[in-house]
């Protein structure tokens, strides 16, 4: 009996030093099956924003994003993917890939969202969005280039490829390492989406520490 009681408080100890997990599967984040390939190093974690600049919810959620991001580790890797769930998104995930190209994505990703959705400009047309990228002082012609080129014609594919083996209903949504998606629509605010990504990456950091 002394060994049982010794046994059981030594369990109780471990356990109650193990943090249950605040998320639960299939309500917080889903599982992919099969797991997407990361484009990240061995020992990084890929985090995957999927996007569309005419979306209101991924334009609200842009500033916490972004504040969230300078808190991330080194070995987390925040990439941005344009969803593509219909054909009516290629417009402006070509301009995502276009701009990325000519290393503008940085600088002006925050202004295309701010023109779509507070100056309202209907960036969705090719060349409305040239004009106003023009205005920005980018080069008109090699922007045009850029948009049509193979390049940018190979990314924005990829990208509609991702949105279904990614089984994306939606977005704003957010990858962990290829193996988990959530949401503010599943976690049931931004708040807690951060929280939900925050405890999935620390998984995947530890499934990483046991596999070394």
């Amino acid at each position: 009996m002394k060994k049982f009681l010794t046994g059981l408080s030594l369990f109780l100890s471990i356990a109650c030093s193990q943090p249950a997990l605040a998320i639960d599967e299939g309500i917080d984040y889903l599982r992919l099956t099969p797991a997407q390939p990361t484009e990240t190093k061995q020992n990084q974690i890929e985090i995957i924003e999927f996007f569309w600049y005419r979306c209101p919810h991924c334009f609200h959620l842009e500033p916490e994003l972004n504040a969230w991001a300078k808190k991330l580790p080194k070995n987390v890797v925040l990439r941005r993917v344009p969803g593509v769930l219909n054909d009516q998104w290629i417009p402006l995930t070509r301009a995502f890939y276009a701009l990325e190209a000519m290393g503008l994505s940085e600088k002006l990703h925050g202004d295309v969202f701010d023109a779509i959705h507070n100056q309202k400009i209907d960036l969705n047309t090719p060349e409305t969005f040239f004009s106003w990228a023009t205005n920005k002082g980018v080069d008109k012609n090699k922007l045009i280039n850029a948009y049509n080129s193979f390049g940018v014609n190979s990314k924005t594919m990829k990208a509609k490829e991702m949105s279904k083996a990614y089984k994306l209903s939606g977005v704003p949504a957010i990858a962990v390492n290829g193996k988990y998606t959530t949401s503010a629509y599943m976690t049931g605010s931004q708040e807690k989406l951060f929280e939900a990504v925050n405890e999935l990456i620390e998984i995947e950091r530890k499934s990483k520490r046991g596999k070394n």
